[in-house]
């Protein structure tokens, strides 16, 4: 490659940040532009603290980003062959592009659903953590949906605010191991959540409602019952799948536009049903989107992507926490670590992922030549 070569990256989240090191710290020859709507990194698994009031999430991206990285703070609302469009009416001219938007809240798809609070984006948990702060004492919280993001929610939430009831509707640890599902009930209860199953159907000012006709005092309803996609690549005219996730091979390739990579939440790699939106997944994607575009741009066929999974992490409040291990296709083995010790696990987990996209934003640029092979298999280390 004789000339130099710009790289946009779509997305600062910790997909887009590993795309976007990782090329700049292995190849002098491209420059990379990263395009995000806001000057800083959430760490989206510390949402939940920035709900209960007992931690922040938020890092300057200019302090994680390799110094040759130029950020632009816009969003972007249109990708198209060789150019994308921001809201500000500039257009950004790629060589290359990474996809990496994302996801964020789901809407709820019951009445009253506006009403709900969510976690999924540092607006939605900021505003959750305000309107907490002015409910009075023996206020009722209900977090509806019991998987990893509610179960952080309540618990965070029991712990931080005794003075208010919480309640988790649904069936906490559903499809992990027996002991794990007693751990995690157990220490809900002992943190003073209420757990009920049934399926919410509506949401009031003041109550949530069930398929069985009953309802349940709730001053402040959280959503948690799944994310959702940016509809960026629909309106790109690019093929999605039925969540609006962009469709791309197994290499991240999207079909069809030869350099233009997806990676993240946002994507839906070679039809696969399944990869666990979290940052578990999303970095190695990152990474190995970033060896797929440097392949591309060096006209070389890039790797297919193999991506094993190894835990899932749950924090139940500060001092409690599981790491439930995972086989590589994210299906549990039966080994957890529980108590002080998981929760150590999981902030030792949540820490180094910022800590391994600073590590790479700080290499110097290796030669070209030393990175001709791109890695073909990936590590997913340890969160939801």
């Amino acid at each position: 490659m004789s000339a130099r070569k710009h790289v946009v990256v779509v997305g600062a989240g910790y997909a887009g940040m590993q795309a976007a090191n990782r090329l700049l710290s292995r190849h002098t020859d491209i420059d990379v532009t990263v395009v995000n709507p806001r000057p800083v990194f959430v760490e989206r698994v510390r949402l939940h603290q920035v709900a209960a009031g007992t931690g922040s999430a938020t890092h300057d991206l200019v302090d994680l980003l390799h110094p040759r990285a130029a950020l632009r703070v816009a969003s972007v609302v249109r990708v198209g062959e060789d150019v994308v469009e921001l809201d500000d009416g500039a257009a950004v001219r790629f060589d290359a592009a990474v996809y990496a938007v994302g996801s964020g809240p789901g809407v709820p798809e019951v009445p009253g659903g506006d009403r709900a609070y969510s976690v999924s984006d540092l607006d939605s948990a900021t505003a959750l953590h305000d309107a907490l702060t002015s409910l009075p004492d023996g206020s009722a919280v209900t977090v509806v949906g019991a998987g990893a993001t509610g179960t952080e929610v309540a618990s965070e939430l029991a712990e931080s605010h005794p003075q208010l009831t919480v309640t988790l509707i649904g069936d906490a640890g559903a499809g992990l191991p027996d002991r794990t599902r007693r751990y995690l009930h157990r220490t809900l209860t002992s943190l003073g959540v209420r757990l009920r199953a049934g399926t919410v159907t509506g949401i009031t000012d003041d109550a949530v409602l069930f398929d069985d006709g009953t309802t349940a005092a709730s001053d402040a309803t959280v959503w948690a019952g799944g994310f959702a996609v940016p509809d960026l690549a629909r309106r790109s005219g690019l093929d999605v799948d039925e969540a609006g996730r962009l469709l791309v091979d197994t290499t991240l390739r999207v079909p069809g536009r030869r350099r233009l990579v997806g990676v993240g939440d946002a994507v839906r790699v070679d039809a696969r049903d399944h990869i666990r939106m979290s940052c578990q997944a999303a970095m190695p994607l990152g990474r190995h989107g970033a060896d797929t575009v440097a392949a591309l741009l060096h006209d070389r066929e890039p790797a297919p992507l193999s991506l094993r999974f190894v835990a899932l992490c749950l924090s139940l409040g500060r001092r409690h926490g599981a790491v439930q291990v995972v086989r590589a296709d994210d299906t549990p083995r039966d080994l957890v670590v529980t108590g002080r010790a998981g929760a150590l696990g999981k902030e030792t987990v949540v820490r180094s992922t910022v800590w391994d996209i600073r590590r790479t934003g700080r290499k110097r640029a290796a030669r070209a030549a030393e990175s001709s092979s791109p890695t073909k298999e990936f590590d997913a280390a340890g969160e939801r």
